[in-house]
């Protein structure tokens, strides 16, 4: 059985960061394993010069993994962009999977819009929307949560994507 994927989607600056940060502790609290994947189309760098994975990556290492009793973190070399489920096919052990970004794919989107920042939304009713968090509620066919409602929004995942 794969993980279940919810996007959050939506134009730059409309607030998709601080809504997961939201999203998380109420998945939390109700028991959720929750893995997330955040696209960055403009490239990272998470290996700081000088640290000892920085050094195994200049030594010529494709592969870096880090691991200590409370975390591991994979550095990967890549020829090309993963796709997003070339991403999700290395998460293991979690309920769902949020990611932010990747507006472009076919998963589950709920979009985050705010009147105050973009004219109009990013998706429309056809692009796998599940639903709106706004400031206004556009009429898109999808339910409209308030950009603060996470308990109304987990509800929604919940029914959608985490029966047990």
């Amino acid at each position: 059985m794969s993980i279940p994927v919810v996007s959050i989607v939506g134009k730059s600056n409309s607030g998709k960061t601080r809504f997961i940060c939201g999203l998380l502790p109420e998945l939390k609290r109700r028991g959720y394993k929750v893995a997330t994947i955040k696209h960055d189309v403009h490239g990272f760098d998470i290996d700081k010069p000088g640290k000892d994975t920085w050094k195994h990556s200049q030594a010529g290492a494709d592969t870096v993994v880090i691991s200590s009793p409370q975390k591991v973190a994979m550095i990967e070399k890549v020829v090309q962009e993963l796709t997003m489920d070339e991403v999700i096919d290395k998460i293991r052990g979690v309920d769902i999977i949020i990611s932010e970004g990747y507006k472009g794919n076919p998963k589950p989107k709920i979009e985050i819009f705010r009147s105050s920042v973009h004219k109009e939304p990013l998706c429309s009713g056809t692009d796998n929307l599940l639903a709106i968090v706004s400031d206004v509620s556009p009429d898109l066919g999808v339910p409209v949560f308030a950009t603060n409602d996470y308990i109304a929004v987990v509800d929604l995942i919940e029914k959608k994507f985490l029966q047990r």
